[in-house]
């Protein structure tokens, strides 16, 4: 899986020697200049993270340290990672802390399509334990999200006081409410609801939680993809006294959907308007965080929501996609990215008990085979076949991203030059732990070459090694991360490389 094939070997290999007529026509000519100081933000260990429904806690044997496939998963993704468990079930999830402990009394909520509906489930003790001990095999740490829509401060105490005493070290913070900027659809007053009027809400559990775990740690407010709030909260904050300890504002992020939406397709999931749009997000998100002394983590997000979209959300341009949404953020001093994922059936009953995907696929007169053959849900990172998990394009994406955790990355708009050629990429350079330099290109565009002169300085000497992420096509159901065959030595501080349509390439200067 880690081999080259034939088109891209040869494309990479063109370096250095000539290319045919019809290619060098093609292929657009670009220069960058890679500072030699990596000024910008630090990119943490663990960055790269995962997003889970917590009524996937229903099943004790899935998280798990039984659950060895799930584990090699996990750390092929990453060694060192966040898993959040959170989503729409979130809010209609109780603690059963005993066999005997009765079923609470639960509120009446407004049933509207699209939104999960009211299905109580239990989390129990059993399950927190067996997330430990997952976590503890992993290596990973939790952002444990307790449920806010039908919850009481009591109840989400007692919750937190058992998880924080179980998880330890692995619990780096709680989340209480999912998508709080949504809950005037189903859970609360539209004509009441306001930011103002849910942290007052926040505040009482948050404080009713750190009473009983006085160390608690809090990421909030965890909205669908209303940054507003995140500037109101921020303005608020200073008139709080005594608040609870947030190290973290998060937010959701999909670019579009449902799957049904014909605008949900590849060339604008990857166009340049689409990180345009994240970089707004990003700016004013980061601005809320600056205020609040603390950072930002995009806990929840994909590539179209309500489950993704089949020939989209499971092929090789999400890998693509994934990877620069990843970068992006971390350029704009994220602290880490949570792809959503997990079962069909999780996914599924968090937005209203089916898959718009699967009516895709139906309505195609796609067979059994073919549709059991796709992930499910479609965005998944993930993926469930039976008692087999396997790592999906997106997750590919995310993983070489993650390769630099524990980077700094470099201040330079390097992007903006290579689109200023007509083309569809972006870069991004950091210097990694150890000191070495390294650039990553992602070359979105679907047909065009770039020959690319990266200037890292005359005095800079080394070995420049590249790496790629790469598929036979945009739409090809498969991902793979493999080392070139080919390396070179650096001439005046300078190296020359080929970065072929649709592929990612990453070149390490040592």
């Amino acid at each position: 899986m880690n081999r080259i094939n034939r088109r891209r070997f040869l494309a990479v290999a063109a370096v250095g020697a000539a290319a045919t007529r019809l290619r060098a026509q093609s292929a657009a000519r670009v220069a960058l200049t890679i500072p030699a100081e990596a000024t910008g933000p630090h990119m943490p260990e663990d960055y790269v993270g995962l997003s889970y429904e917590v009524q996937q806690l229903l099943d004790p044997g899935f998280f798990s340290a039984g659950n060895t496939g799930l584990i090699r998963a996990f750390k092929t993704l990453s060694s060192r990672g966040a898993l959040r468990l959170g989503g729409n079930t979130s809010e209609f999830e109780w603690w059963k802390p005993t066999p005997e402990s009765p079923e609470p009394e639960h509120p009446q909520t407004r049933e509207v399509a699209g939104e999960p509906k009211a299905e109580y489930y239990p989390v129990t003790a059993e399950a927190v334990r067996n997330l430990a001990a997952f976590l503890q095999a992993t290596g990973w740490t939790c952002l444990y999200g307790i449920g806010m829509g039908t919850n009481t401060p009591e109840r989400a105490a007692t919750e937190a006081e058992y998880v924080a005493k179980t998880l330890g070290d692995r619990l780096q913070y709680f989340q209480i409410g999912n998508e709080v900027d949504l809950f005037g659809r189903h859970l609360r007053d539209p004509k009441t609801w306001s930011a103002k009027t849910y942290l007052d809400e926040w505040l009482a559990m948050a404080r009713a939680v750190t009473r009983a775990v006085p160390t608690a740690r809090f990421g909030m407010p965890d909205v669908a993809g209303n940054v507003s709030w995140l500037t109101e909260i921020a303005g608020i904050w200073p008139s709080i006294q005594n608040p609870p300890r947030v190290t973290t504002l998060t937010h959701h992020y999909y670019f579009g959907g449902p799957a049904t939406n014909p605008d949900v397709n590849i060339p604008n999931l990857l166009k340049p308007a689409t990180m345009a749009r994240v970089q707004m997000t990003a700016t004013t998100a980061t601005a809320a965080a600056n205020k609040m002394g603390v950072r930002v983590r995009m806990t929840e997000g994909n590539t179209c929501y309500r489950g993704g979209k089949p020939g989209v959300s499971d092929v090789f341009a999400a890998a693509l996609w994934s990877a620069d949404y990843s970068l992006l953020l971390a350029s704009n001093n994220y602290s880490g990215v949570n792809l959503h994922g997990g079962t069909g059936k999780s996914v599924a009953n968090s937005v209203g008990g089916f898959l718009p995907g699967d009516v895709i696929l139906k309505d195609a007169g796609a067979a059994p085979a073919e549709i059991a053959s796709h992930p499910h849900p479609f965005y998944t990172p993930i993926a469930t076949f039976g008692d087999q998990y396997a790592m999906e394009p997106v997750a590919y994406g995310l993983k070489f991203a993650g390769a630099l955790s524990g980077a700094t990355l470099v201040e330079a708009d390097l992007t903006s030059e290579i689109q200023a050629a007509g083309v569809d990429g972006t870069a991004y350079a950091a210097k990694l732990p150890g000191g070495a330099m390294t650039v990553t290109i992602l070359n979105k565009d679907a047909a065009r070459d770039l020959d690319l002169t990266l200037d890292f300085g005359a005095g800079k000497g080394g070995i420049a090694e590249a790496e790629t992420l790469y598929a036979p096509a945009l739409d090809a159901r498969e991902a793979h991360i493999g080392a070139e065959p080919r390396h070179g030595a650096l001439k005046q501080g300078r190296f020359a490389v080929t970065v072929p349509h649709a592929l990612g390439m990453r070149v390490t200067v040592r």
